[in-house]
């Protein structure tokens, strides 16, 4: 009993110390409190977005690292946006985006969007076939199957005539495709291959193991750069006994200023995992100045336990509150914190036609329930659900008033917000803003609107199920 006291209050003083949300706190010392010991075991394991202490020295290093590599590779005049192009709330949005992350907005992209998975898989392997001098690319999953297997192939080809390739994979996400022969083929072709975030019982210990590289980022001599949602899987052969459906992606091809930062995040968490310095990692992928290539105004933000911070999650924010006419948001998984649930309602009610296409079917669960938890306070702010038909929506992507967009790999979830390692495109562009809004125009139709009346007929059951893995809702 005393050894419990004694544990309970050190845990408790750890919670009081670190600030969390005050509910959050009181059910962390509620629950250490009456589980003895294992309340606590569990809390040393969860509680806490816990580097361990090499990780965390390295990703204070990247921070760095990131803002000397932007300025190496960005050229005089790429950061001189016309800000009389855009309204005070971009202004505003920059630097929040600076100050939180050191990404600035840079001038002069071009940035294609493409929904179409197999294409998107044929142009990226005929962009790594025309690669010169480097490849770099991080991905959260890789699945052997279909046209996945023609970007081996064609990164095996590019190492074979000298181009240097650093793959960075994610060591959960990928896990049966690390087990796999793929691996040692690509390192005996000369690929250098790392695993991301490796996991194991010893960094249990010292850090939490569930903390991802969620990022989907290809670069192609620092000139061409690939993200978004689309992980190294062809859909037809990806997760075909989940019985929803094929995933559905959309991913950006981009040409000028907005490279350079996504070559910078990459190289950065290349750095973390592999030790490489900065200036030798440059020499040795050829790295160079990117220049202007179009008229598109676009901020690259990372974000993730670490130096990045909530730095997604305050520019997520503000973009929402930009809005004064229309917001369109497609995500897999919607488990809001309170303060994105706040702002989504704070636009519906002032305003603000708010649209959310979500899947019908997801892969867990759990998270379809947690996310199911929202719909009534979404709803009564007056909030469009519409429930796409047509797979498993993936895009993850946020458009407003057909002239900012948000579009990226983070999930409207707290995972995704808290725990991953992610990315995002904040582009103040109209055009670009207006093919998305196209994309999801072509989404909603093939969704069905969810109708308030039908969704408060729900059973009692099902209302209890969906508020007790709420409370899961930080983990799923």
């Amino acid at each position: 009993m005393i050894l419990h006291v004694l544990i309970s209050a050190g845990i408790g003083l750890r919670v009081l110390m670190r600030r969390p949300a005050t509910g959050v706190a009181l059910a962390w010392i509620l629950f250490v409190v009456t589980l003895p010991f294992g309340g606590a075991a569990v809390y040393l394991i969860i509680g806490e977005r816990r580097l361990d202490p090499w990780r965390a020295k390295r990703l204070l290093m990247q921070h760095d690292d990131f803002r000397d590599l932007c300025d190496a590779m960005i050229a005089d005049g790429l950061t001189a946006v016309d800000w009389s192009r855009h309204t005070t709330a971009v202004r505003g949005m920059d630097r929040l985006g600076r100050h939180a992350s050191g990404s600035p907005t840079v001038h002069g992209s071009t940035i294609e969007l493409l929904s179409d998975t197999q294409a998107i898989f044929r142009r990226l392997a005929q962009d790594i076939e025309a690669a010169e001098t480097s490849l770099l690319m991080e991905f959260y999953i890789w699945d052997e199957g279909g046209a996945a297997g023609d970007i081996l192939e064609a990164v095996i080809r590019a190492a074979g005539r000298g181009v240097a390739c650093r793959l960075l994979i994610d060591a959960l996400g990928a896990r049966p495709w690390w087990r796999g022969a793929q691996p040692k083929r690509l390192r005996d072709a000369g690929v250098e291959l790392r695993m991301a975030l490796p996991v194991g019982l010893f960094r249990t210990i010292v850090g939490r193991t569930d903390l991802r590289l969620h990022r989907k980022i290809a670069v192609i001599d620092g000139r061409v750069a690939w993200t978004g949602s689309m992980n190294l899987v062809d859909p037809r052969f990806f997760k075909r006994d989940a019985g929803v459906g094929q995933w559905v992606d959309a991913m950006t091809r981009i040409e000028g200023a907005a490279v350079a930062p996504l070559t910078a995040i990459v190289t950065g968490d290349w750095m973390v995992e592999a030790g490489e310095k900065l200036p030798e990692l440059m020499a040795n992928v050829g790295l160079n100045h990117v220049t202007q290539k179009g008229d598109a105004d676009v901020q690259v933000i990372p974000s993730g336990p670490g130096a990045a911070g909530n730095a997604l999650l305050q520019m997520l924010l503000a973009i929402i509150n930009a809005a004064e006419r229309e917001l369109v948001i497609t995500t897999p998984y919607l488990i809001p914190d309170d303060s994105l649930l706040w702002a989504l309602r704070g636009a519906a009610g002032r305003g603000v036609k708010v649209r959310l296409i979500l899947p019908e079917k997801v892969d867990s669960i759990l998270t379809r329930y947690a996310s199911r938890s929202y719909y009534e306070d979404l709803l009564g702010a007056g909030i469009d659900i519409h429930f796409y038909r047509g797979g498993l929506l993936h895009t993850k992507s946020l458009m407003v008033d057909e002239r900012l967009a948000m579009f990226g790999t983070v999930n409207f979830d707290m995972r995704s917000l808290w725990l991953n390692y992610e990315v995002a495109l904040f582009i103040y562009d109209p055009g670009f803003a207006a093919s998305l809004h196209a994309l999801q125009r072509h989404y909603l139709a093939q969704s069905e609107r969810l109708e308030p009346k039908a969704w408060a007929a729900r059973s009692l059951s099902t209302r209890f199920i969906e508020d007790a893995l709420r409370l899961a809702a930080p983990l799923l």
